[in-house]
C-alpha cells in the first residue's frame, strides 16, 4: 500500500495537516501537492472544526520547497510548469478561503514552497531551529502569483525581492523582524506552545473567526465598503453564540460555543 504523504490527524474540534515526507525533508513532489489539496479540500468542507494545524513530519522540517528531483519530468517547460502550477494553487487556495482559523506550526527549514505554504495560513508559528527563504533564484524560475501576493501583503515589496533576488535562507529571529511569523518560540516548547495556540483559536466563536478572517482580506482591498458588507459586521450579535458569550461573561463561567 502506497504511504499517503500528507494526512490529517483530528482531535476534537482541531484538525492537524502531517506533510510526511521526512526523508526528504518533507519536500513536496507533485503527488504531494495534489493529496494537500484534497486533504484540505475535506477539511473545509466539515463545519465543526475549530482550527486547522499544518506541520511537517520529522522535527527537522516543516517542508524544504519543492523535490527537485522529479523536475526534469514534471516542470521542464513553460506548459508543464502551467498544469504543475494548477495544483499547487488547489492547495494555496484552499487555505487561504478556509472558513477555520489556519496556523503553520514550523520547526526547521521552511523553504521555498514550504514557505509559500506557510505564508497562506492565518498565523504562523516557529521554534528557534527555523530557517526560511526562498532561494528559486538559484534554478531560474520565478515565483507564481499565488506565492508572490501573500509574501508582499505579510512583509512588503522590499522585503519580498530581498528574499527573492537574493536567494539567502536567514533564521527565525530575522523571520520574525521582517513580519514572515507571529511568534518564535524556544525549541523545547515549540509544540506544546503551538497545540495551546490551536485550543486557545478553537475555544473561541466560530462565527466571530470566520467574520475576522473575512474582514481582515477586504481590509486589504481599498474600495468603498458596501452596506451589506458593513451590515455583516453586526450580524454576530443575532446569533446564539454572542448571547452564550455574554451571558457566560455575567455568570462568570466559560462559554459553550455552538457556531451558530
Amino acid at each position: 500500500m502506497t504511504k499517503e504523504t500528507v494526512y490529517a490527524l483530528r482531535q476534537d474540534d482541531i484538525a492537524t495537516v502531517w506533510l510526511d515526507r521526512p526523508e526528504r525533508l518533507n519536500a513536496f513532489n507533485l503527488a504531494t501537492w495534489v493529496r494537500l489539496g484534497e486533504v484540505i479540500a475535506e477539511l473545509n468542507a466539515d463545519d465543526s472544526l475549530r482550527c486547522v494545524v499544518l506541520r511537517g513530519a520529522g522535527g527537522k522540517a516543516f517542508a524544504a520547497g519543492a523535490d527537485i528531483a522529479e523536475f526534469e519530468a514534471e516542470r521542464f517547460s513553460a506548459a508543464q510548469a502551467e498544469a504543475y502550477a494548477e495544483k499547487t494553487h488547489s492547495a494555496f487556495e484552499g487555505v487561504i478561503e478556509s472558513p477555520h482559523p489556519t496556523l503553520a506550526l514550523i520547526e526547521g527549514a521552511c523553504i521555498g514552497g514550504g514557505l509559500e505554504l506557510a505564508l497562506c495560513c492565518d498565523l504562523r508559528l516557529c521554534n528557534e531551529s527555523a530557517r526560511f527563504g526562498i532561494p528559486i533564484n538559484r534554478l531560474g524560475h520565478v515565483l507564481p502569483y499565488d506565492g508572490m501576493i501573500p509574501l508582499v501583503q505579510l512583509a512588503g515589496r522590499a522585503v519580498a525581492l530581498e528574499l527573492l533576488l537574493e536567494g539567502r535562507i536567514f533564521p527565525a529571529r530575522e523571520a520574525y523582524e521582517k513580519g514572515l511569523v507571529n511568534r518564535v518560540l524556544p525549541d523545547e516548547e515549540a509544540e506544546a506552545e503551538g497545540l495551546a495556540a490551536a485550543r486557545r483559536i478553537a475555544r473561541g466563536a466560530p462565527l466571530a473567526a470566520r467574520a475576522h478572517k473575512i474582514a481582515a482580506r477586504r481590509a486589504l482591498d481599498p474600495s468603498p465598503l458596501s452596506q451589506d458588507e458593513l451590515a455583516a459586521t453586526y450580524a454576530a450579535c443575532d446569533s446564539e453564540d454572542y448571547r452564550e458569550g455574554v451571558r457566560a461573561f455575567l455568570e462568570k463561567r466559560k462559554p459553550e460555543f455552538r457556531g451558530k
